[in-house]
């Protein structure tokens, strides 16, 4: 039909949309350069885990450099999200959205592991850090119980993991009966990020967009500009990039490129903390 995607779901709401990028590794430290560097890149918010892995009670001290690394990228203008990432349990959630409440974090996410739903909802009501979850969740019937349980202030699909463009499109729209705000889960490829903005920007309820542009996974000097032959997409100015003009997706794809870093390419494997515990014991990554 020779239109952008947008144009098929229903027409474009914005023209340009606010995005973040990753700072700090899976074991968060060095944050203030990094932010510093996101900053001349033209971000404006970031994102970071909170801490490295936590025992189930650890001792409150374990918290205090989370604190640190928030006042430090605040220092500097910047909005950040904290990423719990499922790794911090209940004794210590508590006390770390406390702490961190004082500092104006942007969201919270996975402040636990989705399986625990009544948790979350309770923190809810405990902070006015806004909650943010959902890359573990699969499909609208995964999404509902936490929208009904208020557990969710923005909602997190992410579109490799629910399917696709319907789903994402779906999902959405069930969140906005909620006034729930959604922030796709994107620490991919340009695929899966040109496509969930295609679906953000025809969605009311779109509050900002993961992008993967040097996140630590990107290892091998590749990087989401490597596949694509119109890598000034995802040029950012001032915390956003403009919405894609193109046909279908916006991206042209460069499948010579993607043809020869294919050969001998071994799948990607998700790290884990393993036997990472002071007593030998597994913890969550």
């Amino acid at each position: 039909m020779n239109v952008p995607l947008y144009q098929l779901l229903g027409g474009k709401v914005r023209n340009k949309l606010k995005v973040y990028a990753w700072i700090g590794g899976d074991r968060p430290d060095d944050v203030a350069a990094q932010a510093s560097a996101r900053k001349g890149q033209g971000f404006t918010t970031i994102k970071m885990n909170a801490t490295s892995d936590l025992g189930w009670l650890d001792s409150p001290s374990a918290l205090l450099p989370a604190v640190e690394r928030l006042r430090a990228v605040k220092a500097l203008g910047m909005d950040a999200g904290i990423d719990f990432h499922g790794r911090v349990h209940k004794p210590m959630s508590k006390q770390l959205a406390a702490a961190l409440a004082p500092h104006s974090p942007l969201f919270i996410e996975e402040p636990l592991l989705s399986e625990h739903i009544s948790g979350i909802a309770a923190l809810a009501a405990q902070t006015s850090i806004p909650i943010a979850l959902g890359e573990r969740l699969h499909s609208r019937w995964d999404v509902r119980p936490f929208l009904e349980a208020g557990a969710v202030d923005i909602l997190q699909p992410d579109i490799a993991h629910v399917g696709g463009v319907s789903e994402l499109r779906r999902i959405a729209a069930m969140a906005e009966t909620y006034d729930v705000a959604v922030a796709p889960h994107c620490p991919l490829g340009p695929i899966a990020l040109a496509a969930c903005v295609q679906v953000m920007a025809a969605t009311a309820n779109f509050a900002i967009q993961e992008m993967s542009l040097g996140i630590h996974y990107n290892v091998g000097g590749a990087d989401l500009t490597s596949y694509v032959r119109n890598p000034e997409v995802w040029r950012v100015s001032e915390g956003y990039i403009d919405l894609m003009e193109g046909v279908g997706l916006g991206i042209e794809v460069d499948e010579r490129e993607v043809r020869e870093k294919a050969v001998g390419a071994e799948a990607w494997v998700s790290l884990g903390f393993g036997l990472g515990g002071p007593g030998g014991e597994v913890r969550e990554w």
